[in-house]
């Protein structure tokens, strides 16, 4: 391959992942081509990208970014899983479409710059929460201690008021209220 090429790869690569933090790593080697489309297409419609790339111009390339974890996954026919809205939601829908096609291997995955690799690394991804289901797990965790205060308090009048309205109703009735002693 020529120097020109090799160039034009890397700008390339810059492109598609200079912004990239998070990504997945798979190899597609065995997969029949209507599967690979189909394979493809269940990824794009939910705006996950996939990318064949040369492992040596890529780990090139990642040298000194977030991506540069993926060096021990880079090796064998290896595509780059990006986009979406994180790289969790990337394995979650790996980890369901190796369902459908098997030969799809999961060779691993980045998540700030900590590397998860081989299929077990991606299932164990897979069941991290996303962003926005950490950021309401977190809000919950600010809000529970809030509500059971506010609950704590409205409990003694509430059961004040349920009294007030029992002694209310017996003497509407023209009952007696027993005296408590």
């Amino acid at each position: 391959m020529s120097k020109t090429v090799k160039t034009m790869i890397l700008q390339d690569y810059t492109e598609r992942f200079g912004a990239e933090s998070d990504v997945a790593v798979i190899s597609i080697r065995g997969v029949e081509a209507n599967d690979n489309n189909a394979f493809r297409a269940s990824l794009r419609e939910k705006d996950i990208s996939v990318t064949i790339i040369r492992n040596s111009l890529a780990k090139r390339q990642f040298e000194g970014t977030a991506l540069e974890a993926l060096a021990p996954v880079l090796s064998g026919p290896s595509a780059l899983t990006y986009g979406g809205s994180s790289v969790v939601e990337i394995a979650r829908e790996l980890i369901e479409l190796i369902k459908t096609y098997p030969a799809i291997e999961l060779k691993g995955a980045v998540l700030d710059g900590q590397l998860f690799e081989g299929e077990a690394g991606v299932e164990a991804l897979s069941k991290f929460p996303t962003r926005e289901e950490a950021l309401s797990q977190t809000v919950q965790l600010f809000l529970s201690p809030a509500s059971k205060l506010v609950s704590s308090m409205v409990g003694p009048g509430r059961k004040v008021a349920s009294l007030v309205k029992t002694i209310e109703e017996k003497l509407e009735k023209g009952e007696t209220i027993a005296k408590v002693g």
